[in-house]
């Protein structure tokens, strides 16, 4: 399942949750009415990892960003790099992904 920004338009303070678009192997599986809580939307990240070295890279990111409806997703997972990668090496690592969770939660992808 691909994942489409539900909330665009509403208030910031509303909640914003993700809901599924189109089938896709590398998506997590959820309902209609279930929220995406920060583990899932994190094991949903780590299926980007698609060379298996356990960080994510900036292609890998921008695929992500673009399942889940962004706009411009090399923009965002630029942003995200800046954001969450702690050590400046270009890539989230497993101590960086909850600052990438937490950034993406920030910017309305999912429901914390």
């Amino acid at each position: 399942m691909a994942y489409r920004h539900k909330n665009k338009g509403i208030p910031k303070d509303c909640c914003r949750t993700l809901v599924p678009t189109s089938d896709n192997k590398k998506n997590a599986k959820v309902s209609l009415n279930e929220s995406v809580n920060e583990e899932q939307l994190m094991a949903w990240l780590r299926r980007y990892d698609t060379d298996g070295d356990g960080r994510l890279t900036k292609q890998e990111l921008q695929d992500a960003f673009k399942s889940l409806g962004s706009t411009f997703p090399a923009w965002r997972a630029w942003r995200a790099l800046r954001h969450a990668d702690a050590n400046g090496d270009g890539c989230i690592n497993e101590d960086e992904l909850c600052e990438l969770v937490k950034y993406v939660i920030k910017h309305g992808y999912a429901l914390a």
